[in-house]
């Protein structure tokens, strides 16, 4: 009989025990998850409606980027692309929506040359979601901003909102912080 409640007790532990653990971890999951991708986080899970569901998501988003090939841009790169910015910018004084259809192609000839797949919008957001989920939500802005002017729904004052989210998600894939010092100073 003592045998017996000593088995019933240890396995009533080994499931506290395990409860518990899962319950531990499944929290550790989530602030790390919230920490790492910060608002795509809530937005994934709003989408998704089911935590659990948006978590592997996020997860299965990890992984993908884990697998491509994504690389910084070389000097060369960097110089060329910002300089294209610089007279994308330059164009919005005369030609708004022309300056914001050409800001949402360089956002994709960046991502292309860093190693981005880029044929599908959701896909692209999806993976820029993992290495700059402060500035993706903008990227989603920015490009519903350009798909609402093609039809013609945009305002002049939509389209500079664009063009200043284009420039934040811009700069951050630049990462203009490595090419801003002076060359010798990158040695």
């Amino acid at each position: 009989m003592d045998t017996f409640l000593i088995i019933i007790a240890l396995v009533i532990v080994l499931i506290v025990g395990a409860v518990l653990g899962w319950v531990f971890f499944g929290k550790r999951r989530t602030q790390y998850l919230r920490a790492q991708f910060g608002p795509e986080y809530e937005y994934i899970v709003d989408k998704t409606a089911d935590q659990r569901e948006a978590e592997a998501e996020l997860e299965k988003r990890q992984k993908r980027i884990q697998d491509l090939d994504i690389r910084p841009l070389t000097r060369e790169e960097y110089e060329q692309f910002k300089s294209e910015w610089q007279l994308t910018q330059a164009l919005f004084v005369d030609d708004p929506a022309e300056a914001v259809a050409e800001a949402d192609l360089l956002i994709t000839e960046v991502m292309e040359t860093q190693g981005y797949p880029v044929s599908d919008f959701e896909q692209q957001a999806a993976d820029l979601s993992v290495g700059h989920a402060q500035v993706v939500a903008n990227y989603r802005v920015a490009h519903d901003i350009a798909v609402a002017h093609k039809r013609g729904e945009a305002t002049t004052e939509d389209l500079r909102e664009a063009m200043v989210y284009y420039r934040s998600l811009f700069e951050e894939l630049l990462d203009t912080r490595a090419f801003d010092k002076p060359e010798k100073e990158l040695i």
